[in-house]
């Protein structure tokens, strides 16, 4: 089943700015929240669709990828995909607003987990490996749960103990006139507890830092500033919240032969002033290694020939790009003796020729300036 247009979902036009996006998700959300509509699967997918549509265009670059790709850009190697939807951070997108529709009774504990913060890992490839993707184990520092107190922050035989501020509840309330105004409590930070014998291990963090090794699958066609996602790899969350995600932000490492213009690839080759003349078979470095090129004869220097399908895969597809060759006439600054006499009679046979393009572009100087 196609899914649809993320612009439709929200009900926003492809102009629309990201505090038009967040204002109309933010309805959207508030309307279809499982909380509001308990045993309502239609209001459940509802609320899903539109969460995977903000999580799309609330961020620059998954926004570029789907207004060039469409859905097809986090699909098949796409580098994001949003099977499975983590809703875990709708909370700290609008802060408290769904406190007062779906939150405790007042004065009642409120207990909310928060999401560990999101890594960025630099990674370097070479200009192969980008083209045709590749497997690389990454180191990652990072700070998991704590081992010794599973993330309480607590000393073991120990425990948090209830926020004096807040009474627990993680929130400050204050009465105006008709209305009660919430907000989170400063001494605990939300959570409702205080830790007074913290950890030794990790200091009453609840999080110690670890070195994981990963495998990140870098898929062929990537390019020069894209980032790859890995879901959950970054910090732990705390009080029960999901872990935050692992950003891999991709490097190329300049090739000796080619450039690169998106699936396209460009490389130079040498010729001689001969093989340009007369013709032959040269010799070419590819993506897959060298390869024969007929050059005509009476090829010119800059001449652009074109490898269809040698160039780089096209991220997220079955297609690929081609290798394109200019030639460049190579110029001998040394001569030896036999070189130089062969020219010579070159030279005076091209100035002989009365066809030659030289002669006749001498011929028509003459004739405007009267030289």
């Amino acid at each position: 089943m196609s899914k649809r247009d993320c612009y439709e979902v929200l009900g926003v036009t492809r102009t629309a700015s990201l505090e038009e996006i967040k204002k109309s998700y933010r309805k959207l959300a508030l309307k279809y929240h499982p909380d509001k509509n308990p045993d309502n699967k239609e209001a459940e997918e509802m609320f899903k669709e539109a969460a995977e549509a903000y999580s799309i265009l609330s961020d620059a670059d998954n926004r570029a990828k789907y207004d060039q790709f469409g859905h097809a850009a986090f699909t098949n190697g796409g580098g994001h995909g949003f099977q499975g939807f983590d809703f875990a951070g709708f909370e700290d997108i609008f802060g408290d607003i769904f406190g007062s529709f779906f939150g405790s009774a007042a004065g009642g504990r409120r207990t909310r987990g928060r999401t560990g913060r999101d890594l960025r890992y630099d990674l370097e490839i070479t200009f192969e490996e980008a083209a045709f993707g590749t497997e690389k184990e990454i180191t990652v520092p990072r700070r998991r749960t704590c081992a010794e107190c599973t993330g309480s922050g607590a000393a073991k035989g120990s425990s948090a103990e209830r926020c004096r501020e807040c009474s627990g509840s993680g929130q400050i309330r204050m009465q105006q006139g008709f209305f009660t105004i919430s907000r989170t409590c400063g001494r605990c930070s939300g959570s409702g507890e205080m830790i007074t014998n913290p950890c030794r291990t990790c200091g009453g963090s609840g999080l110690t830092t670890t070195h994981a090794k990963l495998n990140v699958k870098v898929p062929a066609g990537i390019d020069e500033g894209q980032r790859l996602k890995l879901r959950g790899e970054g910090e732990s969350g705390m009080a029960g919240g999901v872990s935050g995600d692992l950003y891999v932000q991709i490097a190329i490492k300049p090739h000796p032969f080619f450039q690169r213009e998106e699936a396209e690839v460009i490389g130079e080759v040498p010729i001689s002033y001969s093989t340009a003349s007369l013709g032959g078979e040269i010799m070419v470095p590819t993506l897959e290694g060298v390869t024969k090129l007929k050059v005509p004869g009476g090829t010119e220097s800059g001449k652009i020939f074109r490898l269809k399908g040698k160039g780089i895969p096209v991220l997220g597809s079955h297609r690929r790009g081609d290798h394109h060759v200019r030639v460049v006439i190579q110029v001998p600054k040394k001569l030896s003796t036999e070189h130089r006499e062969l020219l010579e009679k070159l030279r005076d046979v091209e100035q002989r020729d009365s066809d030659s393009p030289l002669k006749n572009f001498f011929d028509k100087v003459k004739s405007v300036f009267g030289a």
